[in-house]
C-alpha cells in the first residue's frame, strides 16, 4: 500500500524520548525546443511564482543498481506531462545516465518528426558546493521543479543535495543490503538495531531545519524491484522499514517493480508514459504504467494531484503554448 501523507513533523520527533533519539553541460530542453514550449491536452500544474525558487526533489542513494536514474526520469516527464516546468541537475559527471536519457529523448524527437515533453537538464562538473548552488539557481530559474539525480556513491555533493532537497526520494531494492543504507538490523530477530551513517545525517539535518524554521525534509524511501523477491523476505523489510520510519520521520512508498521495459526504454530516451510513441501495450507495460501513477501520488508533491496521464495519441504533436 502507497503512502501519501506527510511523515510527522520533525519536531514531534526530536520531543520524542531519548531511546529513539539515541537510535540513530549539456544543456537538452525538450520543452523549449525550437517552436516553444509542449503543452499537454490535460490539466495542468500552475505556473511557478516569479522568483520563487523551485520545490527541490533529489533522488540520492549511495548504492548503485536500486532504478534511481530511472525513478527520477520518469518521475520529471510526468511532471512535465502535467505543465510544470521541469529543471534537472545530473551530479554524476562520469555515467551521465540521467542526461543521457534526455539526449537520447531529443534525438528521437528529431528522427521521428515529434515533440514531447521534458526536462531543461545539465550535468555538473564543477568542483564546489558554491558551484552547484549556482547552477541549481541559473538552471532552475522559472521551474516549478528542480530534480537532482545524485551518483550511486558516497559523494559530496550528493550529500549536500539531500541536505537541500525540499522532497528527498531515497530507492531501495528490497533486499537487508540496501536497507543497511538506512539502518542496522539483528541477524536473529531482524529488529532495528540502530540508524546509519546516512539516515543519521538526513536525521540531523531535518532537525536543524526545524530549530530555524525552514521547511522540513519530506523523506520518502521508495520500494523498487519487489516483483521478484521471496514473500518472507519482503515481510521482514516491510516490517523493519515501518519500525526504522518512526525512528527516521520518513515515509514509505511503493516504487518500480523489476520490468525490461525499463532498460530497453533508455536508448529512445521514452518512458512509459509516452504512450502514444511505444507502439502496442502488454498488460505489463499497462501495469507499470500503474505503478508510476501511484509512485506520484504518494510523494505527494506540491500543485496538488500530479499523477501521471498518458501522453498523445499515435501520429500527434504536443501543441505548442
Amino acid at each position: 500500500m502507497v503512502c501519501t501523507g506527510r511523515a510527522p513533523p520533525i519536531r514531534e520527533l526530536v520531543e520524542t524520548p531519548s531511546r529513539w533519539r539515541g537510535v540513530k553541460t549539456t544543456c537538452n530542453n525538450h520543452i523549449r525546443n525550437r517552436s516553444g514550449p509542449a503543452r499537454s491536452p490535460h490539466r495542468r500544474i500552475s505556473p511557478a511564482v516569479p522568483d520563487k525558487a523551485p520545490h527541490r526533489i533529489t533522488f540520492a542513494n549511495e548504492k548503485g543498481g536500486t532504478g534511481k536514474s530511472t525513478t527520477a526520469v520518469h518521475v520529471a516527464v510526468a511532471l512535465a506531462y502535467r505543465g510544470a516546468k521541469v529543471a534537472a541537475v545530473d551530479l554524476d559527471p562520469r555515467q551521465r545516465t540521467f542526461a543521457r536519457y534526455f539526449e537520447n529523448r531529443g534525438e528521437t524527437e528529431i528522427r521521428r518528426g515529434i515533440r514531447l515533453p521534458g526536462a531543461k537538464v545539465e550535468t555538473f562538473t564543477g568542483s564546489t558546493v558554491e558551484e552547484f548552488e549556482d547552477v541549481a539557481r541559473r538552471i532552475g530559474e522559472g521551474a516549478d521543479f528542480l530534480i537532482v539525480d545524485t551518483p550511486g556513491r558516497d559523494d559530496p555533493f550528493a550529500r549536500h543535495a539531500a541536505t537541500e532537497a525540499d522532497t528527498l526520494v531515497t530507492p531501495l531494492n528490497d533486499s537487508f543490503v540496501d536497507f543497511d543504507l538506512i539502518g542496522q538490523v539483528d541477524a536473529e530477530t531482524f529488529k532495528v538495531r540502530r540508524l546509519s551513517f546516512y539516515a543519521e545525517l538526513i536525521w540531523e539535518t531535518r532537525k536543524a531545519r526545524a530549530l530555524s524554521r525552514r521547511q522540513e525534509i519530506d523523506w520518502v524511501v521508495v520500494r523498487n524491484r519487489t516483483g521478484h523477491v521471496e514473500a518472507r523476505n519482503m515481510l521482514r523489510i516491510e516490517k523493519a522499514l515501518k519500525e526504522l520510519s518512526k525512528r527516521a520521520g520518513f515515509r514509505v512508498a511503493k516504487g518500480l517493480s523489476e520490468r525490461v521495459i525499463y532498460r530497453e526504454l533508455f536508448p529512445s530516451g521514452l518512458t512509459l508514459l509516452d504512450k502514444g510513441h511505444l507502439g502496442e501495450l502488454g498488460t505489463s507495460h499497462v501495469v507499470a504504467r500503474q505503478e508510476m501513477r501511484s509512485l506520484l501520488a504518494g510523494l505527494n508533491l506540491p500543485h496538488g494531484d500530479t499523477a501521471a496521464n498518458d501522453g498523445p495519441a499515435p501520429g500527434t504533436k504536443a501543441a505548442a503554448a
